[in-house]
């Protein structure tokens, strides 16, 4: 069975404010350049909640060439976001509809899941949270946007 780790960041400055999201994906027991990857983006007028189920939703869709009993590992910086999942009608689902609409599809596609939060001080969490950064700086300038994160950079992961 593939097996496969997610990792997801997200920011909001201010909360409703301009936010950032990215993700990362690396297949397990595999290296190179084919076993990773990941994208960013971001958006205006957006909350914290909606970036952290914009940055789920997108790493989640990016699993589309895997089968649906893949393996995945999700971690997560956002403290909140493993209570919320869990949770039928939460914060998140109460202040982002659409997006929790979309995070709950994504999260039914993939029946095994495993959540695994994220501490602050991993290394991987930095790379994340300079992509998600520059998503909000991005969409400051240029609106909602989406892009994948180069290979050179991927292949800097430390996760």
């Amino acid at each position: 069975m593939a097996a496969v780790t997610l990792w997801i960041a997200s920011l909001c400055r201010p909360d409703p404010g301009y936010g950032g999201w990215a993700y990362v994906r690396r297949m397990d027991g595999e290296t190179g350049a084919a076993a990773i990857k990941g994208a960013a983006g971001g958006e205006r007028r957006a909350s914290g909640a909606r970036m952290s189920l914009t940055a789920l939703t997108e790493a989640l869709d990016s699993l589309s060439d895997l089968p649906a009993d893949a393996a995945v590992t999700l971690r997560f910086l956002d403290a909140d976001l493993a209570a919320q999942l869990v949770a039928s009608d939460g914060d998140y689902a109460t202040a982002e509809p659409e997006a929790w609409v979309a995070a709950r599809a994504a999260l039914a596609a993939r029946p095994v899941l495993n959540l695994v939060p994220s501490s602050p001080g991993e290394a991987a969490n930095g790379f994340l949270a300079a992509w998600a950064e520059f998503g909000l700086d991005t969409a400051k300038s240029r609106g909602a946007f989406k892009a994948a994160i180069p290979k050179p950079n991927l292949i800097k992961f430390p996760g």
